[in-house]
């Protein structure tokens, strides 16, 4: 199969980033022609390594390794806002006139095979602007009731137009089926896949929690630091390390200096070396006011790292079996966070219990499972537009 992920930045740090890569990668190596097209390339190798199997496509070339006229004309050309992408989209900013044009390009040129959208606004353009002779795909990455109500109405009006609709937990699935009634789009329930399974245990040793995500007010790290100052105040032998970017930096880190745990919370930076990092952890927590899924969880399990986080919508309640391989706390509730964290740090023998189930329960995310959910999905699109073709002829 010829199979096509449309991504917004390939060559960056991120959780759909690593997933998509990891499709792509698991596809390539099956035997199938895979392609990531990125919209943008602002450095010159991809963060995550990519199969060489896998071709990768940048639309916008404005890595330093871009000829210097391409960079400035590209510079010029891209001055405006987008009038296709709705300004509801989280991301709305990174898309402009050029970004436009050189999308609905790519997609009009395309005659056969797949192609795969990873955001709503990748997805809306798909609908709009791909062949009915492909079979067109959006995958989401967030949950529905996300969505803001204009991304929300403009989801409704197009996605209809998609062959096939991807969401990553039951209950989205249950939302988009309930959101899009009239329409005879497919609907189907894929977890993102452990990109490898064959990763270094933790020994659940060392004194130290670890969490990870974009620093954005919906990761909720300023409640996991009020939790962890008083985990601190029982435990300072234990430290916590956030890693990851992002524009709350800064209050992050004052919020660090006014608890006065500058030696035991620490603001690591963004991070392509994830699962070393994991492996040496004892604990992982999770303090998002809302996730798509939290994959970050099934990460740290396969480690054999006890998970904890809030349950929040959509994705922890189904990765994590509460009190079996994790924890899960009330959202927004920074104290039954610290209780759960304590609890954890001082009972060693549940900590080892928790780890072992964690790492077994990590297994239903394995790419050998899922891989094959995802190539009978594109057969029977495929097959659906050829047996189309036939009846029409």
């Amino acid at each position: 199969m010829k199979i096509r992920f449309l991504l917004l930045n390939a060559y960056t740090v991120g959780g759909t980033v690593r997933t998509v890569i990891s499709q792509a990668n698991a596809l390539a190596a099956a035997g199938h022609e895979v392609e990531v097209v990125s919209v943008w390339r602002r450095r010159e190798t991809p963060a995550f390594a990519l199969d060489s199997r896998v071709h990768l496509r940048p639309l916008l070339d404005v890595s330093t390794g871009a000829p210097s006229w391409r960079r400035r004309w590209e510079s010029l050309a891209m001055r405006g806002p987008s009038r296709l992408v709705p300004k509801a989209e989280v991301r709305y900013h990174r898309f402009n006139r050029l970004t436009d044009r050189r999308i609905v390009r790519y997609l009009q040129s395309l005659e056969d095979g797949i192609v795969v959208g990873t955001r709503p606004a990748l997805n809306l353009l798909i609908a709009q602007y791909a062949p009915e002779s492909v079979a067109r795909v959006g995958q989401e990455h967030l949950h529905y009731a996300h969505h803001k109500p204009e991304l929300a109405d403009a989801i409704r009006g197009s996605y209809p137009q998609l062959d096939a609709i991807t969401v990553l937990t039951d209950a989205d699935e249950r939302a988009y089926r309930s959101a899009l009634t009239v329409s005879d789009v497919r609907i189907a329930r894929i977890p993102n896949p452990l990109h490898d399974t064959t990763v270094q245990r933790s020994t659940l040793r060392r004194p130290l929690v670890v969490a990870a995500g974009r620093l954005v007010k919906s990761k909720g790290f300023d409640q996991m630091i009020i939790a962890f100052d008083e985990v601190a105040r029982k435990h300072p032998d234990w430290q916590l390390r956030i890693f990851g970017s992002g524009p709350e930096k800064r209050r992050l880190r004052d919020l660090i200096h006014a608890r006065h745990l500058y030696n035991h919370v620490y603001l690591m930076g963004t991070t392509s070396r994830l699962d070393e990092e994991l492996a040496k952890a004892s604990l992982f927590v999770l303090s998002s006011r809302h996730e798509g899924f939290g994959m970050v969880l099934a990460e740290a399990m396969r480690h054999g790292v006890p998970v904890i986080s809030y349950d929040c919508p959509q994705g922890p309640r189904e990765i994590i079996t509460d009190g079996e391989d994790g924890l899960l706390v009330a959202p927004d509730d920074t104290g039954g966070l610290a209780a759960a964290m304590t609890r954890l740090i001082e009972d060693e023998q549940l900590r080892g219990k928790m780890g072992e189930r964690a790492a077994v329960s990590a297994r239903r995310y394995d790419m050998d499972l899922l891989r094959p959910r995802w190539e009978r999905l594109f057969a029977d699109l495929l097959d659906a537009k050829h047996g189309s073709e036939l009846l029409v002829s």
